[in-house]
């Protein structure tokens, strides 16, 4: 009888027990099925900072202005021979070559020079030469007066003879030249020769 009595005071007890359990376990199911508080939430964003992109004005640099270049010494011009009459389609040259002086000597004094040639007109090639394929040459004398002019022309030597001595002594009348100073005056210079040949191109 006393074993039957504990056993139910036993029994009574786990009842009890379980049942707090049960409603222990119930309590707490139904907090966690309940929302959440409402709260502020923040959303966190990181914008990137917007990149400058510089862009550089690459325009082309003007080029440096050009040196200017060293003054020419001034030179002798030659004209253009005068065509052929009858045009005939032969090429020829006309050299009128340097001048020689034999007469007079070189002025030393200071501010003082010599003559310069200035113009030499090269000849025209006599018509009759030029159709038979004849050349040659013509040494030519004058004298350079103090206006730079020439006279008193003569034929020194030529060859074939005859045969070109007008038409260098007309191109020697043409030429002009820097007279020569002595004692800062202009001075005639004679006998002055040039050498003008005639050639036949081809």
């Amino acid at each position: 009888m006393a074993r039957l009595l504990l056993a139910v005071v036993v029994a009574f007890f786990i009842t009890v027990s379980l049942f707090f359990l049960m409603q222990a376990l119930i309590a707490s199911g139904d907090q966690t099925l309940e929302d959440p508080k409402p709260g502020a939430v923040l959303d966190f964003v990181r914008l990137k900072k917007e990149e400058t992109v510089e862009q550089k004005d690459r325009k082309p640099r003007k080029p440096p202005p050009p040196k200017e270049p060293p003054p020419q010494m001034e030179q002798p011009q030659m004209d253009s021979p005068t065509p052929d009459a009858d045009g005939s389609g032969i090429a020829f040259e006309a050299d009128v070559g340097g001048d020689v002086a034999l007469g007079g000597g070189l002025a030393l004094e200071s501010g003082d020079g010599e003559y310069l040639p200035i113009v030499k007109v090269a000849p025209v090639y006599p018509r009759r030469a030029l159709s038979r394929g004849i050349e040659g040459f013509v040494i030519v004398e004058f004298t350079v007066s103090k206006l730079g002019a020439v006279k008193d022309i003569r034929v020194v030597e030529a060859t074939p003879p005859d045969i070109f001595n007008q038409a260098a002594m007309d191109a020697a009348q043409k030429f002009k030249y820097k007279p020569r100073v002595v004692n800062g005056e202009p001075a005639e210079v004679s006998g002055v020769q040039n050498r003008i040949t005639f050639q036949i191109d081809g």
